[in-house]
């Protein structure tokens, strides 16, 4: 019998309770439910400084970006809630993946920790549009180094109501897409590596 599907999960912001983290634990819940093995971490416990070459160069990854990027390449798909600072995505995210882009030997294929991945995109935002504007951009960025991104996503606005004191969601209709998503992406993963 086969695996199933292995899933890293995690919001794109630093704060400690972060709307994003929490829609990320509603999401990995239900592909847990779904029958996917899921990681969900948070980009607060892997500090890591602004990206430079030339720091690369002289210490190579730092300690975070190697247990990152490790964690890129053992599992099959990203679940990623991301904020929208400004109309796009936060600094942290960008940096987590400017440095988990980076090869660490000659050989290594080029944005080898993003080869045949698959992610799904949520947001949370206090804002109306929910997020939107940020997940175009991640959308992009994504796209352009190898991910195949799912086209559904959700964005969930007036995110300070949008959670029950459990961290589950309040509305009906965003627990119900969530599920639908995250089950589309099981079986989406679980096809291909049949």
């Amino acid at each position: 019998m086969s695996q199933p599907p292995r899933i890293l999960a995690f919001g794109g912001s630093l704060r400690k309770d972060s709307y994003n983290q929490t829609l990320a634990a509603v999401a990995a819940a239900a592909a847990r439910e779904a029958g996917a093995d899921v990681t969900l971490i948070s980009l607060r416990d892997f500090p890591l400084p602004i990206f430079d070459a030339d720091e690369e160069e002289a210490s190579g990854l730092p300690e975070n970006a190697k247990k990152l990027k490790q964690l890129f390449l053992d599992h099959d798909a990203l679940i990623i809630s991301s904020p929208e600072y400004n109309s796009s995505v936060t600094a942290a995210l960008k940096n987590t993946l400017d440095w988990v882009s980076r090869s660490e030997t000659d050989d290594e294929p080029a944005l080898a920790a993003y080869r045949n991945k698959v992610a799904l995109l949520f947001a949370a935002s206090p804002g109306a549009l929910g997020g939107l504007r940020g997940l175009v951009h991640l959308r992009a960025i994504l796209g352009n180094i190898g991910v195949t991104v799912l086209p559904e996503q959700l964005a969930v606005g007036k995110a300070y109501e949008a959670f029950n004191d459990g961290g589950s969601l309040a509305h009906a209709g965003h627990a119900e897409k969530v599920k639908a998503m995250t089950t589309n992406l099981v079986t989406l993963l679980t096809k291909l590596k049949a």
